[in-house]
């Protein structure tokens, strides 16, 4: 994953690249926010309502991960994070989770901001099932590193405008995923052809999958060959890299662990002070 990462362009030296597990103040910070978060808001969550259809016994951290999502922003005092718009429901809980900490312990203080939502083009990328959103958990997603077979053998089954049952039935590229990729990753002169050909039932649907196909490996190839050169060579400058980056991370999160405590009464050093006098 960070190779991929790195191959697609972000720069250690501006995001800090780690693994959650190694900054053990996400799990700690969590735990603090449980405190304030309503358990209503938690059975709202549209992505819960969703995958606790596919338990029989729902587990608790199916319930608490949008608490963890929001330690993992406020941990670093991010005033705009960038997210899908499924995801824009957690973030707005974040949002109040923030204020209710910062109400009950803050003194007035934003001791959390909150933060906004950064949206983008690509705000949203359908499953190439159909699906509401690629899901690797799902499993119709393309990867970034994967092969232009591997990409060809995902897209040829893809589902398409459900209309078109024959190449001689007119289409409508607007509810068709394939479309929307198109649209994200074709030039535009391509994307009108894709269009009309569409609607004017000119090709078929494994016609406009093969120009998809092409397109999609053409942005794929530069990313790909970059990951190459960061393969086996290079894996211990890679593991350098999250090395470094937890410490820039865990310098940050224990900043914040401190503040977030001093406000609440945990601090380790009042505390002390607290024993102290009463001796």
């Amino acid at each position: 994953m960070t190779v991929g990462l790195l191959a697609a362009g972000v720069d250690p030296e501006k995001a800090i690249l780690f693994v959650q597990s190694q900054v053990p103040e996400h799990a700690e910070l969590q735990w603090l926010l449980n405190t304030v978060t309503p358990l209503g808001e938690l059975e709202r969550m549209t992505q819960f309502k969703d995958k606790s259809q596919r338990f029989e016994s729902i587990p608790a951290g199916v319930l608490n991960y949008p608490i963890l999502m929001a330690a993992d922003i406020l941990l670093y005092k991010a005033d705009l994070v960038p997210v899908g718009e499924d995801q824009v429901q957690h973030l707005e809980l974040t949002r109040e989770i923030a204020r209710r900490w910062n109400a009950e312990f803050g003194n007035g203080q934003d001791i959390l901001p909150e933060p906004k939502p950064l949206l983008t083009a690509a705000k949203r990328i359908m499953g190439l099932d159909g699906q509401a959103k690629m899901s690797k958990s799902l499993g119709n997603t393309i990867g970034i590193l994967e092969s232009p077979e591997a990409v060809w053998a995902k897209l040829r089954p893809a589902m398409t405008d459900p209309a078109r049952v024959t190449k001689k039935d007119p289409g409508n590229p607007e509810i068709c995923n394939i479309f929307a990729l198109h649209k994200l990753l074709s030039p535009p002169d391509t994307v009108a052809t894709v269009a009309t050909n569409c609607r004017g039932a000119l090709w078929g649907c494994l016609d406009c999958k093969r120009v998809l196909a092409d397109n999609l490996n053409a942005a794929l190839a530069p990313i790909q060959a970059r990951a190459r050169e960061l393969q086996a060579p290079h894996r211990s400058w890679v593991s350098d890299i999250l090395g470094d980056g937890a410490a820039r991370a865990r310098r940050i999160a224990r900043e914040t662990m401190r503040e977030v405590k001093e406000t609440n009464g945990l601090s380790c050093t009042e505390h002390l002070e607290q024993v102290v006098g009463r001796e």
